[in-house]
């Protein structure tokens, strides 16, 4: 089996951020740090496996099947691209946020 490599998006590298500077302002850089540390630690399994995750109906009328992972709070929105053997990580949504707000723009 050929191992795919995880991309991730501008957006999702912007909600890493936010999520970064939001814990360093309300926890601590450190806690901070481990959080998103971890947060990207969770996407590696898909490299293996990369239909692990499950489809996300929310997203289903965009056209493309986007899948996701769970960490702690927040879900890991990814499209498998088999022509490229790639993933692309599009989003890491905070789940405590009101689900509709999960199809805002990317």
């Amino acid at each position: 089996m050929n191992s795919y490599r995880v991309i991730w998006s501008e957006f999702a590298e912007q909600q890493v951020d936010a999520i970064f500077e939001y814990y360093c302002l309300k926890a601590s850089p450190d806690i901070a740090t481990n959080l998103v540390r971890s947060i990207v630690i969770a996407a590696n399994p898909l490299t293996q496996n990369p239909f692990m995750g499950q489809p996300e109906e929310a997203l289903r009328s965009l056209g493309k099947k986007y899948r996701y992972l769970v960490f702690k709070d927040y879900k890991l929105i990814y499209h498998v691209e088999e022509e490229t053997l790639s993933i692309k990580i599009l989003d890491v949504f905070d789940t405590r946020l009101n689900p509709k707000k999960i199809s805002r723009n990317r």
